[in-house]
């Protein structure tokens, strides 16, 4: 049972732990700026995927005329329905007059023609086909409309966390209302990257001949594709309203990058930016471990346990991005609220290291008790209620002051 002395005496070690040890510094040095780089395209978001880190945001979060790179969210949801098996890659689909009606970037279906899932899929990424898309949504609909399709794509980019995203159409063709930031089009292109591993090395199709009736647009327009930098994927835009985009995403040594970039003025505007993207990103950063499971980190002051002090270790390896210049000097502290309540087990998490590069996110990483520590006994309940008594009173160990 905890006495009133005790009780009394933790709220004012908490209320002055909270105060300073939050403060504690596991390790603080000079950092240097990372290399800075500006685009040209009018929004930008570039994310490392194996660590997490964002590289760059530029008007991220601006919902903009994402063109055809919304065809990204229609994939997404067919991708989704061959996997629940509310499609199969073989399947043959209708084509409606409304689906044929579409100008633009398309497969030149016409009403006679009955496709397989899989050529419409190939079609949308490779070719950019409208009307595949919307062969795909009328399918999939709950109302067997285009536009109940794109209603059913605004939910589900809310439940995949897409905040900036708004679909009229299946196909990105110029709507009012249809709008995408750069986040959710780097994010979208993420999830289809993890979620469906199966279906993705389709984006790096260089070139789709659907069934060699002429004229046909075989080739695919993403301009990284061919220039051995690891690019392999995701979907090219345009309208003149939006400008040129890509999501593009490439992998180097282990590393993949994503990227949404927007409003560029031509096509070699695109394809010299989006090179530019991607080579700053492999060249200019590089992982470095800086954490190892178990190695102590710092200590944690504990209240009313067999000892006072407890170690701290990351339960796991944890790696991060950092500048190739500079990247020795890393800002750091580890944060908790203390002392730490006894007992405390091996392995729970009391504390957490803040690593803040220059310029780049800050990164938390989970810190855990590195053993157990009791409850103390007897003795020890005596002389913390002796040492509270004191402070209280302004007494020292030596006598009254």
């Amino acid at each position: 049972m905890v006495s009133a002395a005790d009780k009394q005496g933790k709220r004012m070690m908490m209320s002055s732990a909270k105060h300073f040890l939050l403060g504690v510094v596991a390790s603080a040095m000079i950092s240097v700026p990372a290399w800075a780089f500006e685009t040209r395209a009018k929004a930008a978001f570039v994310l490392d995927q194996t660590t997490g880190t964002i590289l760059m945001a530029k008007n991220a979060d601006d919902a903009l005329p994402p063109a055809s790179m919304s065809k990204l969210m229609t994939l997404y949801m067919a991708f989704e329905a061959v996997r629940d098996g509310r499609l199969s890659m073989e399947e043959k689909l209708p084509v409606s007059q409304h689906a044929m009606s579409y100008g633009g970037s398309t497969m030149f279906l016409d009403t006679t023609d009955r496709v397989r899932v899989v050529d419409l899929l190939r079609g949308i990424i490779v070719l950019s086909g409208n009307d595949a898309c919307v062969v795909i949504a009328e399918t999939l609909s709950p109302d067997g409309t285009e536009a109940g399709f794109a209603r059913q794509m605004t939910l589900r980019a809310r439940q995949l966390g897409m905040t900036n995203s708004t679909f009229a159409n299946s196909n990105g063709w110029p709507a009012p209302g249809h709008l995408m930031s750069m986040r959710d089009l780097a994010l979208l292109a993420n999830r289809l990257i993890t979620d469906f591993p199966e279906f993705y090395p389709m984006f790096a199709e260089t070139e789709f001949a659907f069934d060699g009736r002429a004229p046909r647009n075989v080739q695919n327009r993403n301009p990284l594709l061919k220039l051995g930098i690891g690019a392999d994927g995701l979907k090219t835009g345009h309208t003149q309203e939006a400008g040129y985009g890509l999501v593009g995403s490439a992998k180097q040594a282990g590393r993949r990058v994503i990227f949404a970039v927007s409003g560029m003025e031509s096509v070699s505007d695109r394809a010299e930016i989006s090179e530019q993207i991607v080579n700053w990103a492999f060249r200019q950063f590089s992982e470095r471990q800086v954490l190892r499971a178990g190695k102590r980190i710092a200590q944690a002051d504990v209240w009313m346990g067999d000892t006072t002090k407890v170690g701290l270790v990351s339960a796991e390896d944890v790696d991060i991005l950092l500048p190739v210049i500079g990247q020795n000097d890393v800002d750091a502290e580890v944060v908790y609220n203390g002392p730490v309540q006894a007992p405390i087990a091996k392995g729970q998490q009391i504390a957490e290291l803040v690593i803040r590069p220059m310029d780049l996110p800050e990164i938390r990483v989970p810190l855990v008790a590195e053993s157990d520590v009791a409850a103390g006994g007897f003795a020890v309940r005596m002389r913390t209620a002796t040492s509270v008594l004191m402070t209280r009173f302004g007494l020292t160990a030596g006598g009254a002051t």
